[in-house]
């Protein structure tokens, strides 16, 4: 099935040439972040997984769009300003190549029974993940005071975790309680949490050279960084297994992603190099 997903991503990379023309982008990113998606839902087709990989590449599209093409915070909040509105069923703006990549995931969305219950936590995951990044953009200029850790690990909506996670619910999943969305959205956040901590433990070096921001620069060290993951990860077991018996098959992709990151993370990095 990661194979399958991996020729889908390329498709979309080839269709939107401009988003991912950076070398970072390489083959190898294409092929971990599949494989990462299979993990967690092993019992999944490929088509039913379509959305959750079509949002993680996106992410990475808008990761590096604000962190490393905005030159600015101003042209940051523009970025995230044009998403929202996309999100939003704004068309995107003619040059607009990730705007245009938004409209199809969005297009594709609106089309599922659960779209209409879950289109505006879909939105609310996107203005976090969208804040969260461009509060990242200001923390990292020259000037600026450095976060503490605790402010640096409530941003973690700037991974996106969240907001690729609903895409996945909306898609292959049918109209949820109003109960179990916000339960489930506590234990994706709880998760999130989990893997900012895990993938900077994995990019330390990585963020040193990209000029990056990353919880080791924060005043804790590695041992430190990782025994609070695992007390995060605890929690987060914690909130998975209280929407288990609803929710089981959501309860259990989130576990498996989180378990994924715990040894994909030990050894490498989805990025590939400057």
């Amino acid at each position: 099935m990661a194979g399958q997903t991996q020729r889908e991503m390329l498709r979309w990379v080839e269709a939107y040439p401009s988003l991912f023309s950076a070398k970072p982008f390489d083959a190898t990113l294409y092929s971990t972040l599949s494989l990462a998606t299979a993990f967690s839902g092993p019992s999944l087709d490929s088509g039913q997984q379509r959305m959750a990989n079509a949002a993680t590449l996106w992410c990475f599209a808008l990761d590096w769009q604000v962190d490393y093409v905005a030159t600015s915070a101003a042209e940051a909040t523009a970025i995230a300003r044009r998403c929202l509105a996309v999100a939003g069923g704004a068309a995107p703006e003619p040059d607009d190549e990730l705007g245009a990549l938004l409209a199809e995931i969005r297009g594709e969305l609106a089309g599922a029974e659960a779209f209409a219950v879950l289109d505006p936590v879909w939105r609310d995951e996107l203005r976090r993940m969208l804040d969260g990044m461009v509060r990242e953009h200001q923390w990292k200029a020259p000037d600026a005071s450095r976060p503490s850790f605790e402010e640096y690990l409530a941003n973690a909506d700037n991974l996106g975790f969240s907001f690729v996670f609903v895409a996945h619910w909306i898609h292959a999943g049918p109209p949820p309680s109003v109960v179990d969305i916000d339960d489930v959205r506590v234990a994706s956040w709880a998760v999130q949490r989990v893997i900012r901590l895990l993938n900077d433990l994995a990019t330390y070096e990585r963020d040193v050279k990209w000029g990056d921001l990353n919880a080791l620069m924060l005043g804790l060290d590695r041992t430190d960084v990782a025994q609070r993951a695992h007390t995060l990860a605890a929690e987060a077991r914690r909130h998975l297994d209280a929407v288990r018996d609803r929710q089981p098959a959501l309860s259990d992709y989130m576990e498996r992603q989180m378990d994924f990151c715990f040894g994909f993370y030990g050894v490498t990095d989805y990025w590939g190099a400057l």
